[in-house]
């Protein structure tokens, strides 16, 4: 996701001819006078309409100075989670309204260099100087080298710890009872957020082929969703993820459903993974974390794990198109995921075959995200206030922007979520499947 910059994309308004601009009229010479959003700042300037139903604040000098120093996603991420800039008209837990009318009505743009002095002249050069950031964010690519390299095993499980072990309660109150931070997928718009994670589970399952006596592998298991879905029919599971706190709270819940003789989820490497021979194998949301270079190996990895006419479940994140950057925006890269990087559904298609997989079909559900993601920010602004006692308010804001921003994304196609299923056929070329899809869902 990438948010409107106030200061750097093109249009044809023209800064007023002054010696000297308030900071409204730096951000009204962006947005043009006919802007539907109202913007205030603490030196009391001001643009927009007065009863425009939304708008931004901007409260203190150290809120200019992140705008102005890192324009763009990034210097409006920092002034926003550190509470400098405030949206009006919108919840904080749930901000999808105003981040949808910005990235829809609003045009902004790169002043020209003559333009940019006047600003420089009068904004002042102190506030252009970079200062700490909110904690909340990551160190920048080039820092995490001492990390390991990109997409090592420390430097991936480093960005996994980032994003996943803010804590369980936190998560509880956002993803709801299933603790499922996956794409749902929905009967109608009005079907609830439960039944929506439970009828994924049941269409990974289906697709899969899964029945009792089954062994399943779950790569990215994240809270354990798949895998006690999976061992309440029967099949015998492993679930692997880098977080302990993930893993902590798996076991317990696998503990109190009785479900220790089927299911067991360990905090680990994928790759560390012995057993091999599996029935099938299940990748939730992972192949976002691994990298894209990593694809031919990651896919050969899988395709070792199982037995011949065994099948791969592929769930992930995906860019349009090839035509787009892999790596992820200033503000996903620093808040959210870092190292995250997505490809096209073509790309992943031909790397699952490459590794030696027969694809057998595949489904955009990227609308269902959208809707998975309005129920997030719904549960995230119902329980603000606790989600803020179990973190701190500035990763509460991240987290609504995040999900909003997200929203938007899906809505207007700038990424997709695909499942493809796969099988790995004999030598002879046996994929032992139905003749036509066989799951209902």
């Amino acid at each position: 996701m990438r948010l409107p910059s106030l200061l750097h994309r093109p249009s044809l308004l023209h800064l007023p001819e002054l010696d000297t601009l308030t900071i409204a009229d730096v951000v009204g010479s962006v947005l043009g006078d006919n802007s539907t959003i109202r913007f205030t700042a603490y030196d009391g300037s001001e643009h927009g309409p007065s009863d425009a139903p939304y708008g931004m604040h901007l409260r203190s000098p150290r809120g200019l100075r992140y705008l102005a120093s890192a324009p763009g996603d990034l210097g409006m991420a920092r002034a926003y989670v550190s509470g400098d800039l405030v949206l009006t008209g919108t919840h904080p837990g749930d901000p999808y309204a105003l981040i949808q009318l910005l990235s829809s009505d609003v045009t902004v743009r790169r002043p020209s260099a003559v333009e940019l002095a006047t600003i420089v002249r009068s904004l002042g050069w102190q506030n252009l100087r970079p200062i700490a950031p909110p904690p909340q964010e990551h160190l920048p690519r080039w820092r995490r080298i001492a990390q390991g390299l990109l997409h090592s095993r420390a430097r991936d499980a480093a960005a996994i710890q980032h994003h996943y072990d803010v804590s369980n309660e936190f998560y509880q109150h956002i993803l709801g009872p299933s603790m499922t931070y996956t794409c749902a997928t929905y009967a109608s718009e009005d079907t609830t957020l439960e039944d929506a994670q439970e009828a994924k589970y049941a269409l990974v399952h289906d697709k899969l082929g899964l029945r009792e006596g089954d062994r399943l592998l779950d790569v990215g298991c994240g809270w354990g969703g798949m895998v006690r879905y999976a061992a309440k029919r029967g099949v015998t599971v492993i679930g692997a993820t880098l977080s302990r706190q993930q893993a902590e709270w798996a076991q317990e819940a696998i503990a109190r459903e009785g479900l220790e003789d089927h299911a067991e989820v360990r905090f680990c490497d994928y790759r560390d993974i012995p057993e091999s021979g599996f029935d099938a194998i299940s990748s939730i949301g992972l192949t976002e974390h691994i990298g894209v270079r990593n694809y031919p190996s990651y896919f050969r990895f899988l395709h070792s794990k199982l037995r011949p006419r065994g099948r791969l479940l592929n769930h992930c994140i995906t860019r349009p198109s090839n035509l787009v950057s892999e790596h992820a925006g200033e503000f996903i890269d620093r808040y959210v995921f870092p190292d995250g990087e997505l490809a096209s559904p073509g790309r992943l298609i031909s790397e699952v075959h490459d590794a030696g997989f027969e694809v057998r079909h595949e489904e955009n559900l990227r609308e269902h995200y959208a809707l998975t993601l309005r129920d997030w920010n719904a549960n995230l602004a119902r329980d603000w206030d606790a989600c803020v006692a179990a973190s701190d308010e500035g990763t509460a804001r991240v987290w609504g922007l995040y999900i909003a921003g997200s929203r938007v994304a899906f809505e207007k196609n700038s990424i997709q979520l695909h499942q493809i299923l796969a099988v790995k056929p004999t030598s002879s070329g046996d994929a032992r499947v139905p003749l036509r899809p066989w799951w209902s869902r």
